[in-house]
Order: structure tokens, then C-alpha cells, then sequence
């Protein structure tokens, strides 16, 4: 039985990492990190405040796509990943045998902003901020979670609505 898909997405600073790790710990299903599979030349670029462009972005997202379909196949993955425009997301889909589910971490510009600002080693300049800002396209399909919440209260909200899809779909 293919295992399920989880795209955690959002802005950059949103919490997706964080919130994408203790969701599978708490489902016991495994995580990846789509920042993880980035070009070494496209972290440079964002470690020089430079915004990817589509075409910066076409080789990763196929990668974080392979990583979904093998994993569906298996167990299933929980993924932190930007999917900031309806056209990434229709890739990060594509091919998946099973459903995948979006949860959008969505939180206004100065909270995100002060968190980025409080990290620390992370190539993702405060700078670029607004450049994700810029592009979103918010999500139809997505199970929206504010990120004011405490991580905690988060998963509590996935993990439910999670289950009320599963229920629903039976």
C-alpha cells in the first residue's frame, strides 16, 4: 500500500523544517528537507541575495519530485518545501500514486521576518524575504496553519485534520 505524501510549505522562515520534523516523528514517517537537494550554485546564489528564477528551480523541484514517488511507493514522506507557485506544486505532484496532501504554514511578513533575522547558518538571507512574498500563490487545496500558533498546536491541528480527511475518504 503506497505510504502517504505531506508537502509542509510556506514562505522561507515559515517553521517548515521544525513543524515537518516533528510531523514525522509524530506519524513515523520520514522527512526530507527539500532545501536539502538545492544546487551548490543556487545556495550561492540565495547566500548573495539573489532570488532564484524559475529556471533555477526546474532540476530541483523534479529532485524533490523523484523523492515523493520513491517514497510513496514505501512508506511515504513528509516534505519541507517553499512550493511557492501553483506550477511547482503541479511538478512536486506529478507522477505520485498516492494523495498528497498540502499543509501551508502561513504567517504575515513581520513575524517571518523577525524569525529569519534570529537564525543563525542558514544560506537563506532576511533579504530575499520579500522576493517569496512576492511570488506566492496561495494554495486552493491546502489545509492552512498559522504559524503564530506553538509548534506543538500545530501538529495537534495537522495531525486532526489529517485524521478528518482519512475519515472522510473511507
Amino acid at each position: 500500500m503506497p505510504g502517504p505524501v505531506i508537502y509542509i510549505m510556506g514562505v522561507a522562515g515559515s517553521g517548515k523544517t521544525t513543524i515537518g520534523k516533528m510531523l514525522a516523528d509524530r506519524l513515523s514517517i520520514p522527512f526530507f528537507d527539500a532545501d536539502d537537494y538545492h544546487s551548490s550554485s543556487n545556495k550561492e546564489k540565495m547566500r548573495n541575495g539573489i532570488a532564484l528564477t524559475d529556471e533555477d528551480r526546474a532540476d530541483w523541484l523534479a529532485s524533490v519530485n523523484a523523492i515523493a514517488i520513491a517514497n510513496s511507493r514505501i512508506d511515504g514522506a513528509i516534505i519541507a518545501c517553499s512550493a511557492l507557485k501553483e506550477k511547482y506544486r503541479a511538478v512536486l505532484e506529478r507522477e505520485i500514486a498516492t494523495t498528497v496532501t498540502w499543509i501551508w504554514l502561513q504567517g504575515d511578513f513581520e513575524l517571518i521576518q523577525a524569525r529569519m533575522q534570529a537564525r543563525q547558518g542558514h544560506y537563506m538571507p532576511p533579504s530575499l524575504l520579500r522576493s517569496q512574498f512576492e511570488i506566492l500563490e496561495p494554495p486552493a487545496n491546502a489545509t492552512i496553519i498559522s504559524i503564530e500558533k506553538k509548534p506543538l498546536e500545530i501538529i495537534d491541528l495537522i495531525t486532526t485534520s489529517l485524521k478528518n480527511k482519512r475519515d472522510n475518504s473511507e
